[in-house]
């Protein structure tokens, strides 16, 4: 997903300033750019097909500033023994340009941190009405732990450096953050499985709280919250007398809406995210392969003043 903020920089951007005869470092605007990374953490720890791909820049030509990939899926193991596993794996870029002066001289300094989070959760599903409207409406309580860590890929130089050593300085000179988070979801599943068609409605409240711990620094030490109402629908059924594999080939529809909450309200510049898709999909259940179906859907995201695309590759076992 591919979105542009003209006015993008006076939130990536911070200032530092010095003199030869008192160096002075501006804590509370690298405190407030270690917040940040929580907050971009946050977007990646909800399993969220919404915000699984955007890359954020300035609307020039120049390279993305924020860039956020994330993959994940959860199933029930069992119907005998319904508990509920998910897990997703988020990937961020982004590159704060942090300018420093010394009167006469003025420097731009891209740190360009790199986040890495790993999310598990493990629920329970709850079957309010089994076979009621043709399908099982379920009431999935999942609690959600995370592991993260930021790391700068950039040294910034013996020109700062030999100036003055401050704890914040150590946190741009190549420093990292790691962050934890816990918090949990509560997820309404409507599952329709028939010949004809299959419809899976997916209405989850997620809520959790990310703090960072082991930093290199204590000036970046900080916590966030994240909070998000999503809404997720799909619709699978065979295409014609179509079939590949001994099975059906089937097309999917699908849409989703995400609502953001709390402090990811507004943060990178739009409040909700909806997402349509269409693709196919192939059943390959009659083999003895590990994979028993594909599904290959290109899908068209928007918000405010936001709009992109994005394909996705599911598998279900």
């Amino acid at each position: 997903m591919r979105v542009a903020f003209p006015g993008l920089l006076l939130m990536l951007t911070a200032t530092m300033v010095y003199s030869p005869a008192a160096y002075a470092v501006d804590n509370p605007r690298i405190k407030q750019r270690a917040d940040a990374v929580l907050t971009l953490m946050s977007y990646m720890v909800i399993p969220d097909v919404t915000a699984s791909d955007l890359n954020i820049g300035t609307g020039s030509n120049e390279s993305n500033e924020l860039t956020i990939t994330q993959f994940g899926g959860g199933a029930t193991l069992s119907e005998s023994f319904p508990i509920y596993v998910e897990g997703a794996l988020g990937y961020s870029r982004y590159d704060p340009q942090f300018v420093v002066s010394n009167g006469t001289e003025t420097r731009r300094i891209p740190t360009r941190w790199n986040s890495l989070t790993g999310t598990g959760g493990i629920g329970w599903d709850f079957h309010l009405h089994r076979d009621r409207w043709g399908g099982n409406l379920i009431l999935r309580p999942i609690a959600n732990v995370m592991l993260g860590t930021m790391a700068s890929d950039v040294r910034i130089g013996a020109w700062v450096i030999e100036r003055r050593r401050h704890a914040d300085y150590d946190f741009l000179d190549g420093g990292r953050l790691n962050a934890y988070g816990t918090g949990g979801s509560l997820m309404l599943d409507y599952e329709l499985v028939s010949k004809p068609q299959d419809i899976d409605i997916e209405l989850r409240y997620s809520a959790m709280r990310l703090q960072t711990f082991g930093s290199t620094s204590d000036a970046v030490d900080g916590h966030a919250n994240t909070q998000n109402l999503g809404l997720y629908l799909r619709r699978r059924a065979p295409i014609s007398d179509w079939t590949l594999l001994k099975s059906p080939v089937r097309y999917v529809l699908e849409g989703a809406h995400t609502e953001y909450l709390g402090e990811q309200r507004g943060r990178l510049g739009f409040n909700s995210l909806s997402s349509v898709g269409a693709g196919i999909e192939l059943d390959s259940s009659k083999y003895p392969v590990f994979v028993t179906r594909t599904r290959l859907v290109a899908r068209y995201m928007f918000g405010q003043n936001t709009s992109g695309y994005g394909i996705g590759l599911a598998m279900s076992f």
